[in-house]
């Protein structure tokens, strides 16, 4: 079944994503690229216009790009790097939940509760970037191009929630181990659900809150079935890009610089962009007037400055130390190094 899978895929990419391998083709490339959800502002803004428009103009045509996003070609998360390192297609777009299962050192760039503010979350991003290109390479066969965010990740409750304390025995939907640790932290219990069924997970109790980015949340609609919008940040929903080794070797040196220049320029729009949505959203979703479209109606409760304490204490007592135990000596060293410093705080293992 997985031989068929990928077949299929391949045929679905038409074949061509062998094109950028191709060693006669080095001045006329293609790309081609898996994104993430169609539905959401990285796709829709970024990645899809990136390589469907922009490479092709930047580069004079020398570099080609097609992408699709996971959700129009069935992918699940975990299998997007496997395809990848596969050569089923040259560039893959993926959140961190992706990888972080096979190794724990990928969660170190997004602990849960250490980023307050997108200024953070980018330090420790740069700092950590060159611990992870490394890792790419040796695992997957890629070369790591780009770290990027989601909005940042609140908690969106059918139950009253007026303060972190209120969390304790709720069912909350997380994606990640990071997360999870988050939960057990405040005293809940953790629940895996997919993301297109928190709302009737929500709805039949399933779950009395999920996590989420701020406008994920309000383009899935889960005003639907949420009522508290308790916008306390537990993350960023960190996103990557990667390139195969194979079809980046296949480059030219002067199509290499092109390539990641672009690539630069649109990480930078995507921080910048998820930067302009988080209040946006979270208007979109609490306040009067939205001007996406309808307005979620949901109750904003904001954290207390005792809410921040008792997080910042959960994310040092529990999210890092579940964390470093989850990981070997030398990554926990390594983030103690990079990341510590920037979030003042030291992993024990």
């Amino acid at each position: 079944m997985r031989r068929l899978k990928t077949i299929g895929l391949a045929c679905a990419f038409g074949i061509a994503a062998m094109t950028a391998t191709s060693p006669a083709s080095a001045a006329d490339v293609t790309i081609k690229a898996v994104g993430t959800w169609g539905n959401l502002t990285n796709y829709q803004k970024h990645e899809g216009p990136f390589w469907n428009e922009v490479i092709g103009k930047a580069s004079g045509g020398s570099i080609k790009g097609e992408i699709k996003p996971q959700t129009d070609l069935g992918l699940k998360g975990f299998e997007i790097m496997r395809l990848l390192k596969q050569g089923v297609f040259n560039y893959a777009h993926g959140v961190m939940g992706y990888v972080s299962a096979e190794n724990a050192m990928f969660d170190g760039v997004d602990l849960s509760s250490l980023a307050q503010d997108i200024g953070t979350a980018r330090k420790v991003v740069d700092a950590y970037m060159p611990v992870m290109q490394k890792k790419f390479e040796e695992i997957y066969d890629s070369k790591l191009m780009q770290l990027y965010p989601f909005p940042s990740q609140n908690l969106w409750c059918n139950a009253e929630i007026n303060s972190i304390d209120d969390l304790k025995g709720k069912k909350i939907r997380t994606y990640t181990a990071s997360l999870a640790d988050f939960v057990q932290g405040v005293g809940g219990t953790s629940v895996t659900v997919a993301f297109a069924e928190v709302i009737p997970a929500l709805q039949k109790g399933v779950v009395d809150c999920g996590i989420t980015g701020t406008m994920p949340a309000y383009n899935a609609k889960w005003y639907q079935a949420a009522t508290h919008a308790y916008t306390m940040r537990v993350g960023w929903g960190m996103a990557f890009g990667a390139i195969n080794l194979k079809t980046w070797n296949s480059l030219s040196a002067d199509q290499q610089k092109l390539l990641t220049d672009e690539v630069n320029k649109l990480t930078d729009r995507m921080w910048e962009e998820t930067a302009k949505e988080d209040a946006l959203a979270i208007q979109c979703l609490t306040g009067k007037e939205c001007p996406l479209g309808p307005n979620g109606g949901m109750k904003l409760v904001e954290p207390s400055a005792e809410d921040i304490k008792k997080q910042q204490k959960i994310a040092q007592d529990v999210v890092v130390k579940n964390w470093a135990d989850r990981c070997s000596a030398e990554c926990v060293e390594t983030w103690n190094k990079v990341v510590g410093p920037i979030v003042n705080i030291t992993a024990k293992k």
